[in-house]
């Protein structure tokens, strides 16, 4: 009996090293994933131990990542010693705008380009593609001369309305992600008598929740972390956004850093919080989009 364990265990090695030997390249891939990673949130957490430390810490040579105190006085500082309060406000409403509009023009762009039938539509979408590869900075004047002849300089217009009224990458992500819902469900609601409005506002936006929740993180961020466009408009500091006023910490001769430290790390806040809560369907959003071209 012993020698038919022994046997067995002898027959089994070559297996498990066959096993071992097909999963490499998942161990590697997992590795380099984690390196990766690990890369990727190492300026996250300099940023946030940098805002515990004083000026003196933060410059000392060899570096040193763990501070000795831990300063809470320069989230303190960093909040009054600027109007942060105010731009707090001015960034979450113009962002929570931008992201609300744009999920309604890109959905409505969407369906229309991937449900219903009309002349050029192939064409006008292709040209919407192509926005996608013309640098910002070619349209930047052209749209501060817009903004200008519209009277729109100094006001929180400028940065709501171009960002919302047209987004090509969202209605393209919306489009892929459309397209891969089944026509029957369509057919079905027309011979019952709904209408387009009805079918998108009833089917299309249930079904594609994961994808809305994906193109308002990607919108949040973009939005939330814009910083060339209002430093164009704006000039008033009563208006100013979080990034601008992040801005407003460098001084002429000497920048206080560990106030810049403390108030990035503020400013992330409500990144993670939208991220934490909508995480689940973010990654379903974004692995299911452009199942189907």
């Amino acid at each position: 009996m012993n020698l038919n364990r022994n046997e067995l265990n002898i027959s089994a090695v070559p297996s498990q090293k066959r096993r071992l030997i097909r999963n490499l390249p998942t161990l590697f891939l997992h590795i380099v994933m984690a390196i990766g990673a690990l890369l990727m949130i190492l300026p996250f957490i300099w940023t946030l131990s940098n805002s515990f430390k004083s000026m003196a810490e933060m410059f000392a040579y060899p570096p040193v990542l763990l501070p000795e105190k831990l300063l809470f006085k320069n989230y303190l500082d960093s909040l009054t010693a600027m109007p942060f309060d105010l731009a707090y406000w001015n960034s979450t409403y113009i962002t929570i705008a931008i992201v609300l509009i744009q999920l309604l023009t890109c959905t409505l762009a969407a369906y229309a380009f991937a449900r219903i039938q009309f002349r050029g539509r192939e064409f006008i979408f292709i040209a919407i593609l192509a926005m996608l590869m013309v640098p910002h900075q070619v349209t930047m004047i052209p749209t501060y001369l817009i903004i200008s002849k519209l009277g729109w300089l100094d006001t929180h217009w400028a940065l709501i309305i171009p960002n919302s009224i047209f987004w090509a990458f969202g209605v393209f992500m919306m489009r892929q992600f459309m397209m891969g819902i089944p026509a029957e469900l369509e057919e079905a609601a027309m011979v019952d008598g709904a209408s387009p409005p009805r079918i998108y506002a009833q089917i299309m936006l249930p079904l594609v929740r994961p994808a809305l929740a994906a193109l308002t993180i990607f919108s949040f961020l973009s939005n939330w972390n814009a910083f060339l466009y209002p430093l164009l408009y704006l000039s008033d500091r009563s208006l100013f956004t979080v990034p601008l006023l992040l801005n407003a910490f460098k001084g002429q001769y000497s920048t206080n850093w560990s106030l810049v430290m403390a108030g990035t790390m503020i400013s992330v806040i409500p990144v993670l919080l939208v991220y934490l809560i909508a995480q689940k369907h973010i990654i379903e959003g974004i692995a299911m989009t452009g199942i189907k071209a």
